[in-house]
């Protein structure tokens, strides 16, 4: 099998009024989560017909860095933060990248 990474899709779905400060929150955590050397991508979406809902797609370059992820302060200040705001428990699911490698360049680093 050719070198993969791990991808994580997480599915959020906040209460209404919290929308916004859920937005922003995530923007934060996102920018900050990118400078992670075990990360290669980590995007927040909104879905487009219902705005409470979201996606955060995000590319780890393998366990370690998923894992190292959950232990920054800029992760643990996000998952605080946006608990009250949920109208349901987050999920999300874990895939191994298919895509080669190489193509996942993002920010400068691959």
């Amino acid at each position: 099998m050719s070198e993969s990474y791990l991808a994580v899709v997480v599915y959020v779905h906040v209460l209404p009024e919290s929308i916004e400060a859920f937005r922003a929150a995530s923007l934060v955590n996102a920018a900050a989560s990118i400078r992670e050397p075990g990360v290669v991508r980590f995007d927040v979406m909104q879905e487009s017909t219902d705005a409470a809902r979201f996606v955060l797609f995000e590319v780890y370059r393998g366990p370690e860095g998923a894992a190292a992820h959950k232990q920054t302060a800029h992760y643990q200040v996000w998952r605080d933060a946006v608990a009250p705001m949920m109208a349901e428990p987050r999920t999300s699911k874990s895939y191994a990248t298919v895509t080669p490698a190489a193509t996942w360049a993002f920010n400068g680093h691959v």
